[in-house]
């Protein structure tokens, strides 16, 4: 899937999305591609019913949408419209609503993350894998400009190796987290 962005800069927006299970069936869609409200169920344990209502409230905000490559017309095959979300966080800044859904909003991308952080600890990648990627950080000294210029050029880079996926039978999904956070003085 080529890149697309999902912009949130809307309350409304943010309601739709800011939810644990949401979020899940969201990054299934992505991570798995399309799939019916019942594979998506069996997949994060929950009642179809469930997946579906959630699902047609992705759907209402334009994060879900039906598949184009659907085999049937009896199930419903929901797939993700873009490869990532944008959070436009200074929208919510003077919204008391929106500071706290956004804090639950990250608290469940850190979830996510630790979740991912637990299999690597926990899974057997091969040497190959366990000796070439893990935790690394940098802590370094930077204007608000010159943050959000790191950041552009690592989204860039990043996105270049998203044009030469592989199909190698070696290829694994890797979950990058890029998390930049200022440190107080």
């Amino acid at each position: 899937m080529d890149k697309s962005e999902k912009v949130v800069a809307e309350l409304d927006t943010l309601k739709a999305i800011a939810s644990p299970l949401r979020m899940k069936l969201l990054g299934a869609l992505r991570e798995h591609g399309p799939a019916t409200a019942s594979e998506l169920g069996r997949r994060l344990g929950e009642s179809s019913g469930s997946t579906s209502y959630h699902l047609r409230q992705l759907e209402r905000y334009g994060f879900v949408g039906d598949d184009e490559g659907q085999q049937s017309r009896r199930e419903r095959r929901w797939r993700a419209l873009h490869t990532q979300t944008n959070f436009q966080t200074e929208k919510f800044l003077d919204d008391e609503t929106g500071r706290a859904l956004m804090r639950s909003t990250i608290g469940y991308s850190v979830d996510y993350l630790m979740g991912n952080v637990e299999e690597y600890l926990r899974g057997d990648f091969g040497r190959q894998w366990q000796g070439t990627l893990g935790v690394n950080d940098y802590l370094l000294r930077l204007t608000p400009a010159d943050a959000a210029e790191l950041l552009a050029g690592l989204e860039e880079l990043l996105e270049s190796f998203r044009a030469r996926e592989s199909d190698d039978a070696q290829a694994m999904a890797v979950a990058w987290h890029l998390l930049a956070l200022p440190k107080k003085p």
